[in-house]
C-alpha cells in the first residue's frame, strides 16, 4: 500500500549563497548527514535553505501582523520545496548567553526542581507555601535583595584605589581616576572643594582620604582652571565623583572592554554576604528537600542530583516530580553532560555543550513529524561520548522524526542512512551535490574531498616526534575540578590536551597554563579580551623561557552585524585608503572615512551602516533583515558612485577571500592578510561577512590568522581550544599545517583537542580523566601519542591507538 505522502524532501533549484541551482531528494524519517569542506555549501543547503523555507511557511500560518514583518526577513533563493515538513533549528551559531542564563534554565529543569520544592519542600513549621517564583534568583520574588540574585557582590578598598600613597592626588595617587581631561578636572574639583591635592596621600586626614574614594554626594562647584601658556581656560561647574562611585558606573555601564576591564583592576569579587552565594532570599533557603536547600541540589552535578533525588523517595506529589526530573536529567547525562550542574551560567558553557543541552530538550518534547536540523552536534564531544550522541539521534528518528545533520565527524557519517556531500571545494569553487544516497556510494565520487576520510583505512602517516628544549611545569593545580595536579609542558613542540567533555582540559591550558604566563606579564595584546593573570597553582617553574603568550579561542571577534572578517584583520584600513586615493573621491574631497559604515557621511543612515535593520516579531524572537534602502548595502548612493577597478565599496566587501586575494594581489598590505586567511583555510569567508554568521571555529581561525600576519619576536606559546571545531578533515590538515609550521618556527604550540588524527600528529600528549566532573580533574596519562595509546586507564587511548593504527 502506497502512502500519499511524499517520502522524500525535494528541493529543485536552491541558489542560496554559493549553491549552483542544486536539485537534490532527501528521504525523509532517516538520519541525513550533510558533508562538504568548510564553506562548501552545505550549511547553506541544509539551513540557509530547507530549515530557511520551513520556517518562512511557518510564519507564513501565524497573523497578517507577523506576516507583514517577516517579509522583510525575505525567502531563501529556491526554485522550490516540497514534502516538508515542520522543522526545528539546533544552531550553535548564537549571541552571547547572558549571566543568568545557566544549564537549568536552558534545559527548563529548573522550573522542574523549583516547582518539586513549592509543592513537596519541608517548610519550617508555620511557614507559608511559596509560589515556585520565589526558588527563582531570576525574579524579584525570589532574588536575594542585596545581590539582586547575582550571588556575587564587587566591593573596592583603599589599598586597590591607592596603589602608592606615597604620591600625591596631583601626582596620580588614586589610580583608578580616568586619565587626561577627565582625571584632570575630577582633581580640579577636589582642589577647589579645599581638598589638598598636593600632599602625599598617606599624610592626608584619614576622614578626608575616606570622602575622597567612598562617599556618595556628588558636589558641583566653580573651578578656576591653573592657566597655562598660551591657552585661556574660563571657570567652569564641575560635579565631583568620588573613586568607588567612578570605578562602579564604569564597570557597570561602560560599553568600552578596556575600560570594564580597567575598572575590574580595581574590585574584588566575592560571594553575597547575605545569601552565601546562594542567589535566593532566606524564605526560599528555609525550604529543604531531602535535608538540602535548592542552592545545593543546583550545585551538584547532575549525575550526583540524579542519585540524591533517586534516594529520597517520598510519596504522591513527590514521587511524580522527582520521576519526571529524573527522566530529564537523564537524556542530559545520555549525551555525556552529567558532569554539569544546574547552576553552571551558560557563558561558561562550550557551543557544542549548549547544543547537547538543547537537543536533550528536545528529545523530552515528544514532538514527531519534525525535521531536526543539527549543527555538528559531535563538536567539542570526546570520541567515548559519540556512541551516546548517535543513539540519542537514533531515538529522535525512532520517534517519527526526520534528522538532517551537518557534520564533520566521520563516526557520525559512516552511521548516516543518507549522505549528501557538497562540493568539491569551497566558496566559488562548491555550491554542487555531488552525492546524494547511501554513504557507501560515495566511494565512486573521485572529486569528493569527504571520500579520502571516509573509506581511507590505511596506516597513518609516520611522523618523528620533536625534542622538547624545555619544560613548563604547574606545582599543585587548584581549580574547579583540576585538584593538587602537577603538570608539565614541554616547550618547543606541539602538545594536545585530551579528556572526556568536563575532564578540566579547558580549565588546566585556557585558565590556569594561561593565567600563569599572563601572571609573569608574557601575555601580549594580540587577544581581544585581555587574560586574566589568575594562576590557579602553587607555583609554575620554567615561565621565564617564555616571552609571549596568545591565547586563541573561539569567542565571537564581534557581537552585532557590524563587526566583521575585514575590521578585525584591518583589512578594512587599506580597502577604505584605495578608494579615497581614486579620481573620483579626490575630485569630491572624499577621504577614508568616507568608506566606513560606522561613521555618519559615507554609510546609509536608514540602517546607520549595518546593511541591517532589526525586525522585532511578537511573541517571536528579533531577526535581522536587510535594510529597505540600501538593501544590504550599508552605504549611500554617493558613496557607491565611487568605483575601484570598476567595483564600489560594498562589491569589495562582498568579495570572498580568495576573489580578493587576486583583486588586491598587487597590495602588499592587502595580499600579506589575505595570504594568511588562506592558509588557515578561511579562502571561502567574504571580507564583509558579519561577525554574528561566523561560526566560533571560523572565529579562532581569523584570530589565528591575525596572528600568523605578525612577524615573530621572542620565544611564543600558543595556546589553541579545539581548533579543529567546524572543520573537514581536509581543512584540518591545512591548519596543522600552519600550527606546525609556528613550532618549527620556534614556539611552543598547546591544544586543546578531541580530533584524533590531530592528537595523533602530536609530539606530547596529556590525557586528563578519566571521566567529567568530579570523576575527572587529574592526569592518567603523558607522553609522546604512542605511549598514551598504551594506557589502560585512559577512555582516550583506544581511539589514539586506532588513529595510529596500532591495533
Amino acid at each position: 500500500m502506497t502512502s500519499p505522502h511524499d517520502p522524500y524532501v525535494r528541493v529543485r533549484g536552491a541558489r542560496e549563497h554559493n549553491l549552483r541551482d542544486v536539485d537534490v531528494d532527501i528521504p525523509r524519517d532517516t538520519l541525513a548527514v550533510f558533508t562538504g569542506v568548510s564553506g562548501s555549501g552545505k550549511s547553506s543547503l541544509a539551513f540557509g535553505t530547507i530549515y530557511a523555507e520551513a520556517q518562512r511557511r511557518y510564519f507564513e500560518s501565524v497573523a497578517p501582523y507577523a506576516r507583514r514583518l517577516i517579509h522583510q526577513v525575505g525567502a531563501p533563493a529556491v526554485g522550490e520545496i516540497t514534502g516538508l515538513p515542520p522543522a526545528v533549528s539546533l544552531e550553535q551559531r548564537r549571541s552571547a548567553p547572558g549571566a543568568r542564563s545557566s544549564v537549568g534554565t536552558v534545559t527548563t529543569l529548573s522550573n522542574s526542581l523549583r516547582m518539586l520544592f513549592s509543592r513537596a519542600g519541608d517548610y519550617p513549621r508555620g511557614a507559608e507555601r511559596l509560589d515556585s517564583d520565589a526558588f527563582s534568583p531570576n525574579t524579584a520574588a525570589g532574588a536575594c535583595p542585596e545581590c539582586h540574585g547575582l550571588g556575587r557582590v564587587h566591593r573596592t578598598s583603599e589599598e586597590l584605589l591607592v596603589p602608592d600613597p606615597d604620591l600625591s592626588i596631583r601626582d596620580g595617587a588614586i589610580a583608578a581616576w580616568p586619565g587626561a581631561w577627565q582625571g584632570k578636572n575630577l582633581r580640579d574639583v577636589l582642589n577647589a572643594l579645599g581638598y589638598d591635592v598636593d600632599r602625599p596621600w598617606r599624610a592626608l586626614d584619614p576622614a578626608d582620604r575616606e570622602w575622597i574614594l567612598f562617599t556618595d554626594e556628588q558636589p558641583v562647584v566653580t573651578v578656576h582652571p591653573v592657566r597655562e601658556a598660551g591657552r585661556i581656560q574660563r571657570p567652569y561647574q564641575g560635579t565631583y565623583m568620588s573613586a568607588r562611585r567612578y570605578v562602579m558606573h564604569t564597570f557597570a555601564d561602560s560599553r568600552s572592554a578596556t575600560l570594564r576591564a580597567k575598572a575590574e583592576r580595581f574590585l574584588t569579587s566575592e560571594p553575597c554576604p547575605a545569601c552565601g552565594g546562594s542567589r535566593l532570599r532566606p524564605e526560599a533557603l528555609a525550604v529543604t528537600f531531602a535535608g538540602r536547600t535548592i542552592a545545593q541540589l543546583a550545585g551538584l552535578a547532575l549525575t550526583e542530583l540524579a542519585g540524591v533525588l533517586t534516594e529520597a523517595g517520598g510519596g504522591g506529589t513527590a514521587r511524580v516530580l522527582t520521576a519526571d526530573l529524573l527522566a530529564r536529567i537523564g537524556t542530559v547525562t545520555e549525551l555525556g553532560l552529567g558532569y554539569l550542574s544546574l547552576d553552571r551560567t551558560a557563558p561558561t558553557l562550550s557551543s557544542g555543550e549548549l547544543q547537547r543541552l538543547r537537543l536533550a530538550t528536545q528529545l523530552r518534547s515528544g514532538l514527531f513529524g519534525v525535521v531536526y536540523v543539527l549543527d555538528e552536534p559531535s563538536a567539542g564531544l570526546h570520541p567515548a561520548d559519540t556512541e551516546a550522541l548517535l543513539a540519542v539521534l537514533g531515538r529522535l528518528k525512532e520517534a517519527g522524526n526526520t534528522v538532517f545533520v551537518v557534520e564533520h565527524q566521520m563516526d557520525v557519517v559512516r552511521r548516516a542512512d543518507w549522505l549528501v556531500d557538497v562540493g568539491p571545494l569551497a566558496g566559488e569553487h562548491g555550491g554542487r551535490v555531488l552525492h546524494s544516497g547511501p554513504p557507501a556510494g560515495l566511494a565512486d565520487v573521485a572529486e569528493s574531498a569527504t571520500r579520502r576520510f571516509l573509506f581511507d583505512d590505511g596506516p597513518a602517516p609516520v611522523r618523528e616526534v620533536r625534542a622538547p628544549s624545555g619544560w613548563l611545569r604547574l606545582h599543585g593545580v587548584e581549580r574547579h575540578n583540576v585538584r593538587g595536579v602537577d603538570a608539565a609542558f614541554p616547550l618547543g613542540v606541539f602538545t594536545a590536551v585530551t579528556g572526556v567533555s568536563g575532564s578540566g582540559k579547558s580549565t588546566l591550558v585556557g585558565q590556569v597554563l594561561a593565567g600563569a604566563a599572563a601572571g609573569r606579564g608574557a601575555a601580549g595584546a594580540e587577544e581581544s579580551e585581555p587574560v586574566q593573570p589568575v594562576t590557579g597553582c602553587v607555583r609554575a617553574e620554567g615561565l621565564e623561557a617564555v616571552d609571549r603568550l596568545v591565547q586563541v579561542d573561539q569567542r565571537p571577534i564581534g557581537r552585532t552585524p557590524r563587526s566583521n572578517l575585514a575590521t578585525y584583520t584591518g583589512l578594512f584600513d587599506v580597502v577604505r585608503k584605495l578608494f579615497a586615493q581614486t579620481p573620483l573621491a579626490r575630485e569630491r574631497g572624499y577621504r577614508a572615512g568616507r568608506f566606513s559604515f560606522n561613521v555618519p557621511g559615507g554609510r546609509c543612515e536608514t540602517c546607520q551602516g549595518e546593511g541591517f535593520v532589526s525586525v522585532e516579531l511578537l511573541f517571536l524572537p528579533s531577526t535581522y533583515a536587510p535594510c529597505p534602502d540600501c538593501h544590504g548595502a550599508r552605504y549611500n548612493p554617493a558613496t557607491l558612485d565611487v568605483t575601484l577597478r570598476g567595483l564600489d565599496i560594498a562589491a569589495v566587501l562582498d568579495l570572498t577571500v580568495e576573489a580578493a586575494a587576486d583583486f588586491l594581489a598587487d597590495t602588499p598590505a592587502a595580499a600579506r592578510s589575505l595570504g594568511t586567511l588562506l592558509d588557515v583555510g578561511l579562502g571561502y569567508l567574504r571580507l564583509g561577512q558579519p561577525a554574528t554568521e561566523l561560526s566560533g571555529g571560523e572565529a579562532q581561525r581569523i584570530k589565528l590568522a591575525a596572528e600568523l600576519q605578525r612577524a615573530r619576536r621572542g620565544h611564543t606559546l600558543y595556546l589553541l581550544d579545539e581548533p579543529t571545531t567546524g572543520l573537514h578533515p581536509a581543512d584540518v590538515e591545512v591548519l596543522m599545517r600552519q600550527l606546525h609550521g609556528l613550532v618549527d618556527s620556534g614556539g611552543t604550540v598547546v591544544v586543546v583537542e578531541h580530533d584524533m588524527a590531530v592528537v595523533a600528529g602530536a609530539d606530547w600528549v596529556i590525557d586528563l580523566g578519566p571521566g567529567g566532573g568530579d570523576r575527572g580533574g587529574r592526569i592518567v596519562a603523558a607522553g609522546p601519542p604512542a605511549e598514551v595509546a598504551r594506557s589502560e586507564e585512559s577512555r582516550t587511548a583506544p581511539y589514539l591507538r586506532a588513529a595510529l593504527s596500532l591495533g
